[in-house]
Parts: structure tokens; C-alpha cells; sequence
């Protein structure tokens, strides 16, 4: 692979993590307004739109003739469907510093995965420095947490499935990314995020007898604003560099790139909420970064065919 794709696709991951990193200003914003699946449906809706439109203007190119349809049903079924909903429920029965390490651990999950569906086995260097990123998310969540709160068994289980359906995804785009563009797995990722949350939306207002007020959330600014950062920024352009990124460079090397989401989201709230930062969240960050670089800068002995696409 050319040096200059490689750094494109880490670059390319450095700034989705960093759009994910600030979203949760948005999502805490939203979620202020309204419901959880009032904003995932307006969310994808908003990304699903937006896209059909440009593609109609042939400003973006879609082709899905002839190619592996049922792929993109699991990738979408893996991401956003089953992941936000394992995540949204996971964090409700469990403590936020169990939920916050947990899914830290989805890079370890994503070697482990990648290893067996890919043949993509990292060097003991990049493990190790895998590994290190993702002691440095889990040092910041344990010291940051003064109250662990409780959680419960099912509330575990529930991220563990988030964390194995954001595995999947990985290794599924990963895959795909040999038959399709970066923008035809975004784009089947926005529509069935659409149609899914859309319907659940639906079914909510239907049985609460309120369906009149669907599109109420949308009278509300500060739920636009969100809805426009998470249905741009954080759907349609933090996805496709993710699956660009995936397109590019091995799924270990990819997953780890993640974390860097956790020191934007610490910057986010020391300068837009005001809150503290403590030295716990340099040293975790520190050893975020660093094990972000050791994974990226030190490659396996053998490279396999997956690795090349």
C-alpha cells in the first residue's frame, strides 16, 4: 500500500473520531428535547435525504447493480441498528463508568474478529500499543468515576452485544470495501438507520396516542442544530471516512483510531461546558495517543491479501 493512502486513511480516521468526539455536545442537546428514537430517526432521516438529493444531482455516485445487496443489509443491521440500540440500552441498565469501559474494549474486539474473518494478524508491537489506547480510555473512565453506580447483568450484556455488533461492522465494511465505494456502504447504512429508527419512532407515538406530535421535536432549534451535526457531520461524512478508512487500511489499525473520540470529548466539555480537567485525563490521553501512533507506525512481518485492497 502507498504511504500516501495510508496517511490519508489515518487522517481520514483521526477526524471521524473527532466528529464522534463532539457529537455527544450534540446527542446531550437533542436528547434534552426530545426522545432517544425521535433523535435516531430524525438523525438517519436527515443523512438518508441529504444523500438521495445528491445523488439524484449525480454530485455523489451510487451502483448497486449486480453486487452483494444482502452485505449491506447485515453492515446496516450491525451498524447504526443493533449498536445504538444495545449501547442506549446498555448505558440505561448499567453505571456510566461500566458502560464507558466496556465500550472501550470494542478495538480488542475488533484484533480478536479480524484476526479470524480477516486473517489480519497484528505484530506483538501493535497489540501492545492497542492495548495501551484502550488502558488509557479505561484509566480516564475509572478516575473520572467517584460513583460507580450500580449495574445489572442484562445492562452488561447489552453493551457486550454493542461492542460485538461494532466489531462486526468493522470487519463487514472491511470486507465489502473490496465490492463497494466508501459512499454506497454510507449510504446503505443512512437508509435502513432511517427506515428502522423511523418505524420504531412511529410505533412509539401510534401507542402512545400522540402521533400528531411526530414531527414536533423539529419546531425546537436546539434540536435542529443537533440534528444537523449528527445527520451531516456525524452520519454522513463520519461514516464514509470510517469506511474509507477501512477501505485502506487493516480493521486493528482502524478500530484503535477510535479512541481518540475520548480526548475530543474531554477537550469538548472543558471549553464548552466548563468542566474540570484533572491530570488523569492527561496521562490517559497521553497513552491514547500513544498507543494510536505504535499501532499505526509499526507494521506485521507478513502482510496478508486482505490487508491489500
Amino acid at each position: 500500500m502507498k504511504n500516501e493512502h495510508k496517511a490519508l486513511a489515518v487522517l481520514a480516521g483521526i477526524v471521524s473520531s473527532s466528529i464522534f468526539g463532539l457529537s455527544f455536545l450534540f446527542s446531550k442537546m437533542a436528547l434534552s428535547e426530545a426522545g432517544i428514537y425521535e433523535l435516531l430517526s430524525f438523525r438517519f432521516l436527515t443523512a438518508f435525504l441529504i444523500m438521495s438529493i445528491l445523488a439524484l444531482l449525480k454530485i455523489i455516485r451510487l451502483d448497486y447493480k449486480g453486487k452483494n445487496i444482502k452485505g449491506l443489509l447485515i453492515l446496516g443491521l450491525m451498524e447504526p441498528v443493533i449498536y445504538f440500540i444495545f449501547e442506549t440500552y446498555g448505558i440505561k441498565f448499567s453505571s456510566s463508568s461500566i458502560a464507558g469501559l466496556m465500550i472501550s474494549l470494542i478495538p480488542i474486539g475488533v484484533v480478536i474478529l479480524s484476526a479470524y474473518f480477516l486473517k489480519e494478524k497484528p505484530s506483538v508491537s501493535q497489540t501492545g500499543f492497542i492495548i495501551l489506547s484502550v488502558l488509557g480510555v479505561m484509566f480516564i473512565g475509572i478516575m473520572g468515576s467517584s460513583n460507580s453506580g450500580s449495574s445489572s447483568l442484562l445492562g452488561i450484556i447489552l453493551l457486550i452485544g454493542a461492542v460485538l455488533s461494532a466489531g462486526m461492522f468493522t470487519i463487514i465494511s472491511r470486507r465489502l470495501s473490496k465490492n463497494f465505494t466508501p459512499m454506497e456502504l454510507t449510504y446503505s447504512m443512512m437508509a435502513m438507520g432511517a427506515v428502522f429508527f423511523n418505524f420504531v419512532s412511529v410505533v412509539q407515538h401510534l401507542m402512545n396516542n400522540n402521533i400528531k406530535n411526530y414531527f414536533s421535536p423539529l419546531m425546537n432549534t436546539k434540536f435542529l442544530i443537533s440534528i444537523g451535526y449528527l445527520g451531516i457531520l456525524s452520519s454522513i461524512i463520519a461514516y464514509f471516512l470510517i469506511n474509507f478508512t477501512l477501505s485502506k487500511i487493516e480493521a486493528s489499525k482502524s478500530s484503535v483510531l477510535s479512541n481518540i473520540s475520548t480526548i475530543v470529548s474531554i477537550a469538548a466539555g472543558v471549553i464548552f461546558l466548563k468542566e474540570a480537567f484533572h491530570y488523569y485525563h492527561l496521562i490517559g490521553s497521553l497513552m491514547i495517543l500513544l498507543g494510536v501512533w505504535g499501532t499505526n507506525h509499526f507494521e506485521p512481518k507478513n502482510i496478508t491479501k486482505t490487508e491489500v485492497l
